[in-house]
């Protein structure tokens, strides 16, 4: 969506602060021994408790509010009871409506003990999130985005994981555009003042292929190497975009 009132950047706003509040709680909640359903239900309850609908459950019928992924799933994590290991990376994707307005946005998190690749990787594409951040600019074409971050995968010595990144987003959970978190010379599209997409880069140690797990909804990658995320959902301006999700 692109916004078209005041309205539409309260609306946006608000549903913004409460995934990003969501993410945070949930992030400060991660032990070791806890359960993703567990992991999950803080989300939940906190969602709820702000009036707002999980994004998954409501438009794709997802078993989970939100999404938790675990070292070599790279997105889609269905919450399970399935235990939170000591040096496990974790993954917390948190999208959310209220009011016919939909943010998204997410982290992967290590779990003490933390191994010195998962931390360097997580640092790695939260760099790349800052360097996505810092092309987004109103009259920049939408590949200045790809190339940011795949220049920061190669100078990092990662693979990206091409099938995922970001979105447009606002009115829906998925709009166009389509962000690539590669350099692509198709995306000629340009950038506009007032619109509303996701940035996230996706990094991992492996060869960047993922495959869909029974289940039906996570995505693993196929070499079973470690993948992280991160991302924002953010207006695009002039200037530097306003964060939407940041607390």
């Amino acid at each position: 969506m692109s916004i078209d009132s005041q309205a539409d950047y309260i609306g946006l706003m608000r549903i913004g602060r409460i995934v990003g509040m969501a993410l945070k709680l949930m992030r400060e909640a991660l032990r070791p021994g806890m359960t993703t359903a567990e992991l999950d239900g803080i989300g939940a309850a906190f969602l709820q408790r702000e009036g707002a609908r999980g994004a998954p459950t409501l438009v794709y019928q997802f078993p989970g509010a939100t999404c938790i992924s675990v070292n070599d799933e790279a997105a889609h994590g269905i919450p399970s009871n399935r235990a939170i290991q000591p040096g496990d990376l974790v993954n917390i994707d948190v999208s959310a409506e209220l009011g016919g307005y939909y943010a998204d946005t997410g982290a992967s998190v290590p779990v003490l003990p933390v191994t010195i690749e998962a931390q360097r990787l997580c640092d790695k594409t939260q760099i790349a999130l800052q360097r996505a951040i810092d092309a987004a600019r109103a009259g920049a074409k939408l590949n200045a985005i790809g190339r940011a971050i795949q220049t920061e995968a190669e100078r990092s010595g990662y693979r990206l994981i091409r099938e995922l990144g970001g979105h447009g987003v606002g009115r829906r959970i998925h709009e166009d555009p389509t962000v690539h978190n590669y350099f692509s010379g198709k995306d000629r599209l340009k950038l506009t003042e007032g619109l509303v997409i996701t940035l996230e880069p996706f990094f991992t140690l492996g060869k960047g292929e993922i495959y869909t797990a029974p289940d039906g909804w996570t995505l693993r990658t196929t070499d079973r190497k470690l993948a992280a995320q991160f991302e924002h959902t953010v207006i695009i301006t002039k200037d530097r975009p306003v964060l939407v999700t940041a607390v």
